[in-house]
């Protein structure tokens, strides 16, 4: 029982003298004894405390061997606190400022790799995703053969599909609530943005059914500059349009009987407007 009461006193006495020593240097310690200090710090994984040193020399630096090492281990600093926009932030800034440096390459990639770490649920506001996606671009634009091509690659893909979920959901969106019209150009405005996408089969059957249901609540007709429009002929035979595009893209489609029934739908409808 003594010597655990013991062990505890000296570790708590040990971890006294490491904070005080922390704060004296903070208040008076010298270039070196700072920059010695936040080494140790930072190869002991301490980067709380390697960073508070590290930014009270970085003024200091300029036009020493040193800045570069300190400039880059300070950008490290905030992304192994999980700091990741003040992380992107810096290795941003040591890049611009030392572009000839071994180590701008990685400062480069490390800052859009921040950015993609910052990335939210599709859910959320997309504007770091974009952000992300476009350090990435401008990286592999600067660096074409870089090592990290691959890491890259897989990384704006996971942010392109996230910018496709939510995309895909947002036009769904406008269907569910019966916003009919937009919801035909929020999937055509889908597939030119994700041509590729897997959702594409679902939206543009989906687009075929709002365009009826648009035209099914759509006025006979208007006048409009001394000409009549015929609104709700014109909307369902754009439906049909739709279909016919539809099937001759997705000619085994599981939703092919579904588009077959809304165009019966349409058709019958164009028929009683004749009658």
């Amino acid at each position: 029982m003594f010597k655990k009461g013991a062990y505890i006193l000296v570790l708590g006495l040990l971890i006294l003298t490491g904070c005080g020593e922390f704060q004296r240097l903070q208040k008076k310690g010298t270039y070196q004894e700072k920059y010695d200090a936040a080494l140790r710090y930072y190869d002991k994984n301490d980067f709380y405390r390697a960073s508070t040193l590290f930014e009270s020399i970085i003024p200091l630096t300029k036009g020493k061997k040193e800045a570069e090492d300190v400039q880059y281990k300070f950008a490290y600093c905030q992304f192994k606190q999980k700091e990741f926009f003040l992380a992107s932030y810096y290795f941003k800034k040591f890049y611009e400022t030392f572009p000839r440096s071994p180590l701008a390459e990685e400062a480069m990639y490390m800052s859009a790799v921040s950015l993609f770490r910052i990335s939210p649920k599709h859910e959320l506001d997309q504007e770091n995703t974009y952000n992300a996606i476009t350090g990435f671009q401008t990286f592999l634009n600067k660096f074409p053969k870089t090592k990290y091509l691959e890491e890259c690659n897989t990384k704006i893909d996971v942010l392109q599909r996230k910018l496709e979920l939510k995309s895909y959901e947002n036009a769904k969106l406008q269907f569910k609530i019966s916003h009919y019209r937009a919801a035909v150009i929020c999937f055509d405005n889908f597939a030119k943005d994700f041509p590729d996408s897997d959702y594409n089969e679902e939206l543009q059957f989906l687009k075929i059914e709002s365009q009826y249901l648009f035209a099914k609540h759509s006025l006979l007709k208007v006048k409009k500059d001394g000409k009549t429009h015929y609104l709700k002929r014109d909307r369902l035979l754009q439906s049909q349009d739709f279909y016919y595009t539809f099937i001759d893209q997705y000619q085994s489609s599981k939703y092919l009987q579904d588009a077959e029934a809304v165009f019966k739908k349409s058709s019958n409808a164009l028929l009683e407007l004749e009658n």
